[in-house]
C-alpha cells in the first residue's frame, strides 16, 4: 500500500463523525484542535460529547445514520463497533468522492491518522497503515522522549527571520544556503542574538558574522550512550574536529558535507598542536561553521577543555560545553560494579597515567576509601603498582584493567594490586580502576590477572 503523507488545514471545512462512544470521543479532541465544523450522528453519546454539544463545540444528531448525513462534508469518519454501519457510511462517502475513515476497519479507510508528536507547529506524524497503531503510538512515546521541548518557541522564531530572509534576499542559491544555516542555529529572543544578527546581514560582504563551537562528549565509543544533544549537535555540524579514539560508527551521524578533521594524538604521537586545534577553532567559527569539537569521554575529563576554552573566550568566539559519559563509568559498567560504596569508598579519585607516573610532583593522596580511576595509564603499569605500594597501599587492593569500554571487543582484566606490574598490556584506549569497592568483582585471594571474556560484537 502505497500512502502520501500530508498535512491539511481544516479550519471551517465540515466534518461528519459517525458514533459518540469511547472511540468517538479519542478523536473529537483530534479534530476540534484543527477549527473544522464538526457533526455527530449517533443515536447514544457520551456524556463529554453531550458538553460538548451543549458548549456549542459541535453538532450533535441524536438517531442513527442516515446516507444524506454525509452530503456537504470534506471529511467523514466513522467510530462505531459495526463493521456493517462503518461499510455503509463508506460507500456513502465513496459515491460523493469524500475521503472517509473508519477506525480499527482497514477496508473502509480511505486515509488513516497518524500518531502525532507535537512541539507548537512542528508535528510529527507516524502512520503504520492502520497494521498496528499501538506500535506507532511507542514510536511516537520514543520519539517525544527525544526532542527537545523548546522546539516550538525556537520553530515560531526561526519562521519569523524565514519571512525576513524571503523579504529581504532574492530566490537564489545565497538565500537556500541561509535559510538552512539559520535552521541549524539558537535563536534566542534578544535583538543581540547571533543568529538573527547572521539573518539580517547575510550576503553582506565584511559582515562580523561568527558561527558556534560546540565542546561535545563523544562518550566511550558506544553511539548508544550518545546524549541526544549530542547526536543532534553531530547531525548538524558543518566541521567536526575530533580525538584520535573516536570511532567511525560515532563520526558517521555527520552529514556528507560536513569537513571531519582529526586533531587527535596516539601514543604520544601529535599530528598537530593544541595551539593550532585553537586556532583552527576559531578560524572556522569565524567563517559561519557550526563546529564540533569532539572529545571521547566527557570534555571536561582530561580534555584539554581549559586550555580551548580559554582560546576561545580570549578570541571571542561563542561556544558551549555538552557533557558525555565519561569512560570511568562505562569501565565501572563494563564490571558491573559502582566507583563508590556506603561502607567501602566515599572517595573518587580521578587522574592521568601521566601524572600518576611523574616523580616531580606530591604522591596521589592515599586515600583509603575511595576508588581511584586511572585514565590512559600505558601499557606498562609496574612503574604506577611500585607507586602506589610505596604510599602504602595493601597489595590485594582490588585492580581492574577495563579496554575499550562499551565498544566492541572490550576487555576486562580483574587483578590486585601486588600483581598489577605483571599484567600483559591492554589495548588502547583502556583505564585502571582501584579500590575495595572493586571487591566483590576481584576476590582479595587473587594474585595472579584473571581476564573476563571479551563482550560479542
Amino acid at each position: 500500500m502505497s500512502l502520501l503523507p500530508i498535512f491539511l488545514k481544516l479550519e471551517g471545512r465540515r466534518c461528519l463523525l459517525v458514533g459518540a462512544g469511547n472511540v468517538a470521543l479519542d478523536k473529537i479532541g483530534s479534530l476540534l484542535k484543527t477549527g473544522l465544523i464538526l457533526r455527530v450522528v449517533a443515536p447514544q453519546a457520551r456524556p463529554e460529547v453531550q458538553q460538548l454539544a451543549h458548549d456549542g463545540k459541535l453538532e450533535w444528531i441524536q438517531r442513527p445514520f442516515e446516507p444524506s448525513d454525509v452530503d456537504g462534508n470534506f471529511l467523514v469518519i466513522t467510530a462505531t463497533e459495526s463493521h456493517e454501519v462503518n461499510n455503509a457510511v463508506y460507500r456513502e462517502a465513496q459515491k460523493r468522492n469524500i475521503a472517509c475513515n473508519s477506525v480499527d476497519d482497514i477496508p473502509n479507510c480511505d486515509f488513516f491518522f497518524g500518531s502525532v508528536v507535537n512541539r507548537g507547529e512542528l508535528q510529527i506524524a507516524i502512520s503504520t497503515a492502520g497494521e498496528s497503531p499501538a506500535f506507532a503510538q511507542r514510536l511516537r512515546r520514543e520519539i517525544d522522549e527525544q526532542l527537545p521541548k523548546d522546539l516550538g518557541p525556537w520553530l515560531e522564531n526561526l519562521g519569523e527571520l524565514r519571512r525576513e530572509v524571503l523579504a529581504a534576499y532574492p530566490r537564489g542559491e545565497e538565500r537556500r544556503l541561509l535559510l538552512h544555516e539559520l535552521a541549524e542555529r539558537k535563536i534566542c529572543d534578544s535583538s543581540l542574538c547571533v543568529t538573527r544578527q547572521i539573518a539580517r546581514q547575510g550576503g553582506e560582504s565584511g559582515g562580523a558574522r561568527e558561527g558556534h563551537v560546540y565542546l561535545v562528549g563523544a562518550g566511550p565509543g558506544d553511539p548508544d550512550l550518545l546524549t541526544v544533544k549530542a547526536v543532534r549537535l553531530i547531525e548538524s555540524a558543518d566541521v567536526v574536529l575530533h580525538d584520535d579514539l573516536v570511532p567511525e560508527a560515532i563520526l558517521g551521524l555527520a552529514k556528507a558535507s560536513a569537513d571531519i578533521v582529526n586533531v587527535g594524538k596516539r601514543c604520544g604521537t601529535k599530528t598537530i598542536t593544541q595551539g593550532e586545534i585553537n586556532a583552527l577553532m576559531a578560524e572556522q567559527a569565524r567563517s559561519l561553521c557550526s563546529v564540533v569539537r569532539l572529545k571521547s569521554g566527557d570534555p571536561l575529563l582530561f580534555g584539554r577543555a581549559a586550555e580551548e576554552i580559554e582560546a576561545l573566550t580570549e578570541a571571542g568566539i561563542a561556544f558551549e560545553v555538552v557533557p558525555g559519559v565519561s569512560a570511568a563509568f562505562a569501565a565501572a559498567a563494563a564490571i558491573g560494579c559502582s566507583l563508590t560504596d556506603r561502607e567501602w569508598a566515599s572517595n573518587v579519585v580521578f587522574s592521568t597515567g601521566h601524572h600518576a607516573q611523574s616523580h616531580n610532583r606530591a604522591p596521589l593522596p592515599a586515600l583509603e576509601d575511595a576508588t581511584r580511576v586511572v585514565y590512559m595509564p600505558g601499557r606498562d603499569l609496574r612503574l604506577l603498582a611500585e607507586q602506589w605500594l610505596q604510599e602504602g597501599l595493601p597489595t590485594d587492593l582490588p585492580c581492574a584493567v577495563v579496554s575499550r569500554a562499551a565498544q566492541p571487543g572490550q576487555q576486562v582484566l580483574l587483578t590486585t594490586l601486588g600483581a598489577l606490574g605483571e599484567t600483559e598490556p591492554a589495548a588502547a584506549p583502556s583505564l585502571l580502576l582501584a579500590g575495595w569497592a572493586l571487591r566483590e568483582r576481584v576476590a582479595p585471594r587473587r594474585t595472579n590477572a584473571d581476564v573476563l571474556p571479551a563482550t560479542a560484537d
